[in-house]
């Protein structure tokens, strides 16, 4: 008996889908534990928990039933505290609670009655012990012939429960268990699951085949980056030359295998995921406009940063080194592979990609254009191709071989992915935009803006989503001029709370902090610079927000006051762009405050390390050393690395001349 395969800290590699996807489900709750402590009564702390979570699941659209089972005053009691606690709470759901005599049988004719896909056991046990006092994820019984410790009754009944034509899923938990329920839910790995189906994946060759796959990916992504960084600069120029070439070659199969993908997702993906799929010519020319000048970039590898003497003869050199593996998954943005890929290839890292299934004709033709462009030997394992589910869930637990993970989705995508990793993830979950139009602007150029910062391509997460105009405009028919604007141009116009009232014909938005993705905006009205600018931090997604003012001591607060990762002055939104930036391309946009902010070019995917150089120096308890911690500057080209400019090993005295600062 145990559970499914586990990473070096415990952490479960798989994400529950099964449990996940129900919506219906039995709670039974076994009314000992619920008892205080001192065995005198029952815990209203504990019910009062259950009831928060009872009534924030039925408020999200589950459908819950209830079954206390035990002692029957006890579960009588317990019953009309939670359904009291109930109608205390906003909104007043609607929760079915039953009572059974047997606390240690499953309640599972009610739940069969109920129809529930999924029932959920909870008691004083964290589930089913498994090897050194974890808790098995995955129920699997022994196999014949097994000695084994024979599972208790309850986990029996469990089997058998979910083992029958027309039982479900069971979850045994612990009731105590913080939010056990909201977990549980959301997929989280909360207790054991006992499904047939599930310890069959678990214990057979899929899961184990999905682990060891994912590894074996990771592994050889990181020897193969260690192959690409020992090339010259001019050896991954020139990879990134052939790259760009093949995929003008290769057009032609390139948008017959996108126009598939298109045509599998038309009518079955929102609109503004439609778009972001479409590849068109101009886009392949400009993709490879941009891996040309990626390839024409300074070397960014063994750059030097700083330099210091730290004692005589003995030289500290800080230079750029590649992060190392890669993970990369993004949603029906195929162009974002070759981009992706080229960044990878410049800055020396190993590369593992997974896009969304809406573009899995697009990915298999370009992947296999990027990797056949640079070559057999380095390619197939340089940049890797994940093309399952399994895969991902396997990487996202191996935080020893994988350094970091960049999300390019939606909001639930990048949710999903920091809480399920160890590994450090770098991206935006949102791309809330906002434009202020300040009292001092030019209205036909604030309207000009903003036309192209939401109508050049909706979908982008640069697109503007929210509009503030100064409260002036709109006794100056400057509101009414930028409202006409909009809806000429086919935007919807949503208004917030300062307009309702004022433009009560329009909709309201359906959040304060609404991202659209779509040919809509909000429009509101506030009485400052200041205001918008604590509006923008209120509201906002720290991605790009902009400014159109003529006063330039007033677009330099702004500028300053935003704390965002792109903020501009009298330009669109729209130019936060890896490529308009003149990154040559971006693996994606970046809100984070540590290491890389804004569009992440291949300086991003960069980090240090510090070479020292010395004469057979040593530290004796720092007094076989006289330090001097002197800041040195080199008098050489700003492109060489450290490396160069030292020739290799040598002693401190050869290579270039060096200045005290």
């Amino acid at each position: 008996m145990g559970g499914i395969l586990v990473d070096r800290f415990g952490k479960p590699i798989a994400f529950r889908e099964v449990v996940a996807a129900v919506r219906k489900i039995t709670v039974q709750v076994a009314i000992s534990s619920v008892a205080k402590q001192d065995g005198n009564g029952l815990s209203l702390a504990l019910l009062g928990t259950l009831a928060d979570q009872l009534q924030l699941l039925a408020s999200l659209g589950y459908e819950l039933q209830l079954v206390l089972s035990g002692d029957k005053a006890a579960s009588e009691k317990a019953g009309h505290a939670v359904l009291n606690l109930l109608k205390l709470k906003e909104p007043v759901v609607d929760v079915s609670v039953e009572q059974t005599p047997e606390e240690a049988v499953l309640a599972t004719g009610a739940a069969k009655a109920f129809g529930a896909g999924l029932l959920v056991y909870l008691s004083a046990l964290r589930g089913v012990e498994a090897a050194e006092g974890r808790v098995a994820r995955v129920y699997q019984p022994a196999r014949e012939g097994a000695a084994a410790v024979p599972p208790a009754p309850i986990v029996s009944a469990a089997w058998a429960a979910a083992s029958s034509p027309d039982g479900c899923p069971v979850v045994l938990a612990a009731l105590n268990e913080p939010d056990v329920l909201l977990r549980l839910a959301a997929g989280q790995e909360v207790g054991t699951l006992v499904d047939p189906a599930m310890a069959a994946a678990a214990s057979g060759s899929k899961a184990a085949a999905a682990a060891s796959s994912a590894r074996d990916m990771a592994v050889r992504a990181r020897a193969a980056s260690r192959k690409l960084q020992a090339m010259s600069s001019q050896e991954r120029s020139a990879a990134l030359l052939r790259v760009a070439d093949a995929l003008v070659a290769a057009q032609e199969d390139i948008l017959k295998a996108n126009a598939l993908d298109v045509s599998e997702a038309t009518g079955r993906i929102s609109d503004s995921l439609l778009q972001r799929l479409v590849l068109k010519p101009a886009k392949i020319a400009q993709l490879a406009e941009g891996i040309r000048a990626i390839a024409a970039q300074e070397e960014p590898l063994g750059k030097l940063l700083r330099k210091v003497e730290v004692a005589e003869g003995l030289i500290l050199d800080k230079v750029t080194v590649p992060i190392g593996v890669l993970l990369v998954i993004f949603e029906a943005r195929p162009d974002a592979l070759p981009q992706i890929a080229s960044l990878a290839l410049r800055s020396g890292n190993g590369l593992l990609l997974k896009g969304g299934k809406e573009a899995t004709h697009s990915n298999a033709a370009l992947h296999k254009v990027i990797v056949d462009a640079i070559g057999p030997d380095l390619g197939p394992d340089l940049i890797a191709l994940v093309t399952s589910r399994e895969e991902i869930e396997s990487l996202l637990a191996l935080d020893d071989v994988v350094d970091l993970v960049i999300p390019r989705g939606s909001n639930a995508l990048v949710s999903h992915i920091k809480r399920n990793t160890r590994i450090p993830v770098l991206g935006h979950a949102d791309g809330i935009c906002h434009l202020y139009v300040d009292e001092a602007a030019d209205l036909d150029t604030a309207i000009r803006i903003l036309l192209d910062a939401k109508t050049d391509y909706p979908a982008a997460c640069n697109a503007v989503e929210k509009v503030l105009v100064h409260k002036s405009w709109a006794d100056k028919g400057g509101l009414k001029a930028v409202q006409e604007a909009l809806q000429k141009a086919g935007v919807k116009v949503h208004v917030g709370d300062s307009l309702k009232n004022v433009l009560p014909d329009l909709p309201v938005a359906p959040a304060a902090r609404h991202e659209y993705s779509a040919l809509a905006v909000t429009l509101e009205l506030v009485d400052s610079m200041e205001a918008a600018i604590d509006h923008i931090h209120k509201y906002g997604s720290a991605h790009t927000d902009c400014i159109v003012t003529n006063d330039g001591a007033r677009a330099e607060a702004f500028l300053r006051g935003v704390d965002s990762a792109c903020v501009f002055h009298n330009a669109s939104t729209r130019f936060a762009d890896g490529f308009r930036f003149g990154l040559g391309a971006e693996v994606g946009i970046s809100t984070s405050r540590i290491h890389a902010r804004g569009p992440v070019g291949v300086e991003g995917l960069l980090t240090t390390k510090w070479v020292l150089r010395g004469d057979g120096h040593i530290v004796a308890k720092d007094t076989g050393v006289q330090f001097t911690h002197r800041t040195l500057t080199e008098v050489a080209d700003s492109g060489t690395s450290s490396e160069a400019q030292h020739g290799g090993r040598r002693k401190h005295g050869g290579g270039p001349r060096c200045v005290i600062m």
